[in-house]
Formats: C-alpha cells, structure tokens, sequence
C-alpha cells in the first residue's frame, strides 16, 4: 500500500530528514557562495595592491562562470554515478584549496586563471544538491526544501559581509593585506567543511541508517511513485530532455535571473558604499547586510506560501518584477529610499530562485534531471560571466553608474516575461490547476 502524502510516518521521515540533511546543505552552500562572491568586498583593496586594472577585474570575475559552465555537465553526470557523499564532498575541498590561493594572484593573469579553475572546481555543486534534494524529498515538499536551502546566499552576506569586512580591516596581519587573510580563511573553511560532508552525507533514503524502517519505507515508496510518473511522461531519458525546447526556456530564464542577481552579489557593496560615501570596510558591509535580511525573510515564507497556493508562475514573476523595478528605483531616490528600493529588489531576486528551480527539477527525473538541471544551471549562469561586462560596458558607453543598475534590472524583468510564458505541460506535476495534475493527485501522487 502506498503511503498517501499527509500520512504521519512520511511526515516523520520528512521532518527527520530536513533536521539531518539542510543545516549541513546549507553551510556548504553558503561558504560556496562566500568563495565565489567574496571579491565584491575585497574589490578596492585588491586593486589597489595589485594593480588588477577595473577591466581585468571584471572579465576575471565573470570567467569563473566559463569553467563553471563548460564542466557542470559531466561533473552533475558523475554524481549520479557515484553518490552525492563523495561527489560534493570532493567539489568543497577543491574549491576551498583554489579559492584560499587567490590570495597569492597578484596580476591579471595569476587572478584570470585562479577564477577559471575555481570555477571548473565548483562546477556541478548547486545542481549537485538540487539533484540530491530530489532523491530526498517529492515535489509537493520541494518549493519549501529549496527555499530553505536558498537561505544560504542571505546568510552568507548577512554574516560572510561583516566577517569579510572584518577581516579586510586585519591589514598586515602575519605579514599579509587583509584580503590575503579574507581568501585564506574563508577557502580553507570550505575545505573543512567538505571533509566533514564526507562522513555525514548519505546518498539516498534506501542507505539511511538513521532513518526508522516504517519512516524510510514511506519515504522510498513515495519517492519510487515520483519516478514511475516522470518514466511514464519520458522525463527521465537524457537524450529527450536534450533535445526537449523546454530546457532552452529553463536556461534563458535563469541567464536572465543571473544578471541582476550576480550583479547584486558581485556590486551590492559597492553600490551600498557609493550610498553612504564610504570605502567598502566593515560599516559598509553590516549596512550591505540589510538588503539581505530582507532576502532571508522572504526566502523564509514565499516559496512555501507559493506551493502551497499552487500559483508559482505568479510568485515568481512577482518576485522578478520587485527585483528589477527596485533595482533601478535605487538609483534615482534619496540614500534611505535608496536603500528600501535594494532590500526590494535583493529579496525578489533571491526569493525568485527556489521557486523557479522546482519547475526542472519536478519536470525531469533520474539522468534527465542530473543532465538537464546542469544544463539549465550552467546557461544560466553564464548570466554571471556576463553580468559584470554588460554592467562595466553600459557604464562605459553611457556614462554614467545609472546604466549598470537598468542592465541588473532588464536581466529581472526579461525573466518575469519569460516565466509567464512556460507552458502547462512543464508545470503539469506540480500545478494544482492542470487537468494531469488533478489526475496525478487522484492517483495519490504528490502535488506542489
């Protein structure tokens, strides 16, 4: 008999399942993110010791995403061949190590080429764990579970900011600037992390150990239901969900939803900074860390609020439009509205992502869902690569900072237009108001 999706012992599973896998998940992702944003803080300071010229610095900050995008196919391809445990621990510790040695590039070469092998290091991560909270949770839980593991990013600046503008502050320190200290500290806390992931991890429910028998065999039969629809549906063969135009749609959203949001990562400090008329050091990131508890807050019940009204279209292109009419409206208003109009537009970029991931991750299933998720994670984030040359070249041609803030912005908006316009069939596992939708829910199958 097939558990039915409120029954008490797979909410058990659920609930024990969340309280052992996301804290961890969510620290991995948050120093992932730390190592791959932490130049926005050490930006100034950096250039200033080692003459890396305002072009190099941002062609080398967007071609971490070249590495990341050429290799997230056969890195997230592997980990369905070999397990999570090993695979994500494996990415954390090379990660950590390349990222600590950006604190000896000193020229615009040593620093192009430590951000291309970072990227290449960190490539399959994020659609690593997204293919991983598939294996673990079904889709009806899916919207909330990544939208706690998005609480990851808020975080990172929330705390990695002022732990980076302290640390950019111990100038001199054993000998070394203060960003040398900053890329030292935080890489080799990813790689600690990353041997600790190896011991705790466990690939799938079926190995869990810590799992009770009645609370895994619930969780096993319910995921097994899962897989069985996407196979009847053919989302589970890599060569379709290639060839499928949807995977297409799915990655230009995304690129889209990277421009303003690797933007905001990359030039938040800065822009924060030029608000306040100060150098980027510790004052400066606690006041950059307000846009982001902004981001936490909404991450906390937006996502949910959107499975659980079954309108996730609608709270997506709700949150994208908030995140690029805010991040234009910053540019043209007085410092404190400034600020209001960054907190707007950094939660509705951030709340966006969980909900937009579960459109793949509900549509494909087994390699397909290792292959296309990688794939749509990879176009999109070629976004990053582009996001600091479209915003320097703007600012360039018009002559003036307001041009990057409209380029930030267009990227949001453009991913609203495209999201209204996915279609019932990519929607249909997890849309209460499709007609296969109600026809899987009757069936007991699990809806978003």
């Amino acid at each position: 008999m097939q558990p039915t999706p409120n029954s008490p012992t797979l909410q058990r599973a659920l609930q024990r399942t969340r309280r052992r896998l996301i804290p961890l998940l969510i620290l991995m992702y948050l120093l992932g993110y730390l190592d791959r944003a932490n130049i926005a803080y050490a930006k100034q300071a950096f250039q200033q010791t080692t003459g890396v010229t305002e072009a190099a610095f941002a062609f080398s900050a967007g071609l971490f995403f070249v590495g990341y995008a050429l290799f997230e196919l056969p890195s997230n391809l592997l980990l369905q061949k070999v397990g999570a445990r090993i695979w994500l621990s494996r990415i954390m510790v090379t990660w950590g190590i390349l990222a600590a040695g950006i604190a000896f590039a000193t020229s615009n070469t040593s620093f192009s080429t430590v951000r291309v092998l970072l990227g290449i290091a960190e490539a399959g991560f994020f659609p690593g764990v997204l293919v991983y909270l598939g294996q673990w949770f079904p889709a009806r839980e899916r919207a909330r579970i990544i939208g706690l593991f998005y609480l990851s990013q808020p975080i990172c600046f929330i705390v990695g900011g002022p732990l980076s503008g302290g640390l950019l502050e111990l100038d001199g320190l054993f000998g070394l600037h203060g960003w040398q200290l900053m890329f030292l500290c935080e890489g080799l806390a990813a790689s600690l992390v990353g041997l600790f992931a190896f011991f705790y991890l466990t690939d799938k429910p079926a190995s869990a150990s810590w799992l009770p028998a009645d609370e895994k065999a619930a969780l096993v039969a319910t995921l097994a239901q899962e897989e069985a629809t996407k196979i009847a549906a053919g989302h589970m063969r890599l060569g379709k969900a290639l060839r499928d135009p949807m995977l297409l749609q799915f990655g230009l959203i995304y690129f889209s939803i990277a421009i303003c949001g690797y933007g905001v990562a990359f030039y938040l400090p800065s822009i924060v900074g030029s608000l306040l008329g100060q150098h980027i050091g510790f004052k400066v990131s606690l006041v950059t860390a307000i846009p982001w508890l902004c981001a936490l807050a909404a991450c906390t019940f937006w996502p949910g609020l959107a499975a659980k009204t079954g309108r996730r279209r609608t709270f997506t292109v709700i949150s994208l439009l908030c995140a690029g009419f805010g991040m234009v409206a910053s540019g043209y208003l007085p410092p404190i509205l400034a600020l209001g109009a960054l907190c707007v537009s950094v939660a509705g970029v951030i709340s966006a992502q969980p909900i937009f991931w579960t459109f793949p991750s509900s549509y494909y299933g087994g390699y397909a869902a290792a292959g296309g998720i990688a794939i749509v994670n990879a176009i999109g984030n070629l976004g990053g690569f582009a996001a600091p040359t479209f915003k320097v070249t703007a600012e360039a041609h018009a002559g003036t900072p307001l041009a990057g803030l409209w380029v930030m912005g267009a990227g949001a908006v453009l991913a609203a237009v495209i999201v209204a316009l996915i279609p019932r069939r990519a929607d249909a596992l997890t849309s209460r108001d499709t007609p296969s939708a109600r026809d899987h829910e009757a069936a007991g199958f699990p809806v978003v």
